[in-house]
């Protein structure tokens, strides 16, 4: 059902933006986000002149934390004097992440790229004095990793855009109409200006919550990037003209209803660098969420937040090296598989193989004795940690040969095979997936 309601979502927002029947198959949508749907893992940059770790991206000025004159005074320490693409890039891969998302502009309207609107740019008004998208675009390509453009709708800055502060706003598109298509005029150009310098497989849009569909003229914009590339994959923060939704630091309890989704989440409390945050998540804690996320159907999109000269702190730095570290031991139950078994079957996550003749248990680190599964029709052929490759020994109790009701698996996890983090087993099924999700009794 989830599936269902998925495709019949995005054949009508297809349909609304002017594609014809046999651009918006069911099979074209699967085809266009599969990439998504077996990446996982991504990696989330912000990266702009609030990078000097005073204050936080944009909204600290917007909620009057800081005055707006003094939040653009950062554009003067903005150097990014150590910023090494290829360095990112590299980390980025060793993290085991299949795409990235970086912040091109931020709500405060400072664009990462040299744009040919009249507007902020770390080209024109920082020290860096240079272009600081393509080179990090074109780092990604070499490593096959996907290339995301987060993009603000709204520009703070912007002296056609309506708002202004929390307080505050420059006009109303009602009494100014002709202003506000000045403005969209001037987002489309650089989103153009975007999608020539770097061709971006995702668009990762932030700030519609300000106005409507209608008045963003979202259908326009998702036409505009498709024409541009059918197989762009769009985030669902185009007032609902997305492909997937972007739950934001919030953890799911159980599993979302669309089909495709995402988690963003920070390394620590803020997005962009912080002098002051040292809130930092461990790498078990990451690799836990990760496996959450992944269980219920999920991509994990997790952020990092260099310093305005372009260096990446080392606590991020390890959290993504012993991310890529565990992720690389256990990609066959990662990477190219689906969400796993529906709540109170496993006590823990899961996913399984696209055939779903393998099911991937995760269990948490140093975990040893019995594990159990509940629910499951099929036969074992064997289970294994993937990691050694050690076979392990499993029973099934309580099993009545009149009753349709499986009986319950029992997995003895012995001591040796356990990952630091969070340790990986194979159930190798005898064909594909069948669960009893009764009650326990005859009917």
């Amino acid at each position: 059902m989830r599936k269902i309601y998925a495709t019949f979502l995005i054949l009508a927002v297809y349909s609304q933006c002017g594609y014809t029947q046999s651009k918006i198959n069911p099979d074209y949508i699967r085809a266009k986000m599969q990439w998504f749907a077996d990446a996982k893992l991504g990696i989330f940059i912000h990266w702009g002149i609030y990078s000097l770790g005073n204050y936080s991206e944009s909204w600290s000025f917007h909620n009057k934390g800081v005055s707006y004159a003094d939040y653009m005074k950062q554009l003067e320490g903005f150097t990014a004097a150590r910023y090494e693409p290829q360095a990112w890039a590299k980390l980025i891969h060793e993290s085991g992440a299949r795409y990235a998302v970086m912040t091109t502009k931020h709500h405060d309207g400072v664009a990462l790229w040299d744009t040919k609107q009249k507007h902020y740019s770390v080209v024109k008004n920082t020290p860096a004095k240079r272009d600081l998208l393509t080179p990090f675009y074109k780092a990604l390509e070499k490593y096959g990793i996907k290339k995301g453009a987060y993009f603000s709708l709204l520009d703070w800055s912007y002296p056609d855009y309506p708002a202004f502060t929390k307080d505050s706003i420059r006009y109303t598109i009602a009494d100014d109409p002709e202003r506000w298509k000045r403005f969209l005029k001037f987002d489309s150009a650089q989103m153009a200006e975007i999608n020539q310098l770097v061709k971006p497989d995702l668009w990762w849009f932030d700030g519609d919550w300000e106005h409507s569909a209608e008045e963003w003229n979202a259908v326009g914009i998702r036409q505009e990037l498709l024409n541009a590339n059918p197989s762009v994959v769009i985030n669902g923060r185009l007032t609902g003209f997305g492909d997937y939704d972007t739950p934001e630091q919030n953890f799911p309890v159980s599993r979302p209803d669309f089909h495709w989704w995402e988690l963003c989440m920070t390394t620590n409390d803020n997005w962009g660098y912080r002098k002051t945050d040292s809130a930092w998540k461990t790498p078990y804690e990451v690799i836990t969420i990760f496996a959450d996320a992944i269980s219920n159907g999920g991509n994990l999109l997790l952020d990092i937040g260099p310093r305005a000269d372009g260096t990446i702190p080392e606590e991020q730095v390890h959290i993504l090296k012993e991310l890529g570290k565990w992720d690389n031991k256990y990609a066959k139950a990662i990477f190219n598989t689906i969400g796993g078994l529906p709540q109170g079957h496993f006590y823990g996550a899961t996913t399984l193989s696209k055939d779903s003749a393998s099911l991937y248990l995760f269990v948490p680190a140093r975990t040893q004795g019995n594990i159990m599964v509940k629910g499951l029709k099929n036969q074992i052929k064997q289970v294994i940690e993937l990691g050694t490759g050690q076979e392990l020994l499993h029973k099934v109790v309580g099993k009545i040969s009149w009753s349709p009701v499986p009986g319950l698996v029992y997995i003895y996890v012995p001591a040796g095979v356990q990952d630091e983090y969070m340790t990986v087993l194979e159930v190798k099924l005898d064909g594909p997936l069948q669960l009893y999700r009764g009650q326990g009794g005859l009917k």
